[in-house]
């Protein structure tokens, strides 16, 4: 039986079936928040429950199942959900599509975290890990909305580190280039892939952080880049 609960937004995806995948195999109780039910997982999955993280009310609910088995507390909130849309440069971009990579980048994280602390404060104090973006640090032409949006989401994590590491709450971020998934090889097909970090290497860090091995370090922005 698990012992303690990670919650991972984002867990169909590219990167998070393999979050998901390591968690899991380190004996994790795995709750993965869905915007549509789907096919119910397999015995010794993950549990699945339908939400939007858009809606605070949704948010809670996912929170709330993920903190709803007393054997296996919630101890660590994975925030991996998000988008990449590229458009022109910053006059060439309406307001609406830059106001959209601030919501379904910085909003989930902000609802989810916000509904999970409480709960990893109660059980004595857990992880959050954020996935922020290499682009918050070094932005590039064509994707000002997203880069901003992921500069607030490292922004907000290094918030919830300093305000919360009283509270045996620690919060850290990865910062990735381009991931190889099938979708982003299917998005660049010719592009170099074998300088691309497989989802299965940043979902080791990710699993590390939100373990017991990494107490010491809250706050920090990690680099994923491989050889990006």
């Amino acid at each position: 039986m698990a012992e303690r609960t990670v919650l991972v937004t984002g867990g169909t995806g590219g990167l998070g079936g393999a979050v998901t995948a390591a968690f899991l195999k380190a004996g994790w109780r795995v709750v993965v928040p869905e915007r549509e039910g789907g096919a119910a997982a397999p015995a010794g999955g993950p549990v699945r429950v339908v939400a939007d993280l858009l809606d605070p009310a949704g948010a809670a609910r996912a929170v709330a199942v993920a903190a709803g088995e007393a054997a296996a507390p919630l101890r660590a909130v994975v925030n991996l959900v998000g988008g990449y849309a590229s458009g022109g440069l910053v006059h060439e971009t309406p307001i609406e599509e830059f106001d959209r990579m601030l919501r379904i980048n910085l909003r989930p994280t902000y609802l989810v975290t916000q509904a999970a602390l409480p709960h990893l404060v109660e059980a004595g104090g857990g992880a959050v890990v954020c996935v922020s973006a290499r682009a918050a640090l070094a932005p590039f032409s064509g994707a000002a909305g997203y880069a901003t949006a992921k500069a607030a989401v490292l922004a907000f994590a290094n918030a919830v580190a300093v305000e919360y590491r009283q509270r045996g709450v620690r919060c850290n971020t990865v910062l990735p280039s381009v991931i190889d998934t099938p979708a982003n090889r299917a998005a660049q097909p010719d592009a170099d892939h074998g300088r691309w970090v497989p989802a299965a290497e940043i979902a080791a860090v990710i699993r590390f952080l939100a373990s017991d091995d990494s107490a010491p370090t809250s706050g920090a922005s990690i680099p994923v880049y491989g050889r990006a």
